[in-house]
């Protein structure tokens, strides 16, 4: 009997759960989308600080940029992954 009364509690809390994994992705993309402004902004001041560096400067603004990108897209497949199951 227990073990009815759990499925019909985890079939309550599905819309629930959905829900978080759509916040979820939300989140992620935000705050990747913040973070890559942070970096764009970061990298003109510093260029037009130092325009001789601005090689360096860009190598590592694409760098982070593209680690950062990584991590939201692996977020937001993880929480459309949870909203599916």
């Amino acid at each position: 009997m227990s073990f009815l009364t759990l499925l019909q509690a985890v079939a309550d809390y599905t819309a629930i759960g959905k829900m978080g994994a759509g916040l979820g992705a939300s989140i992620a993309a935000i705050g990747a989308g913040i973070g890559i402004g942070n970096i764009g902004k970061s990298a003109l001041e510093s260029i037009a600080r130092q325009p001789e560096a601005s090689g360096d400067i860009r190598t590592n603004m694409i760098l982070s940029a593209a680690f950062i990108e990584g991590v939201a897209l692996f977020a937001i497949v993880v929480c459309l992954l949870i909203a599916v199951a």
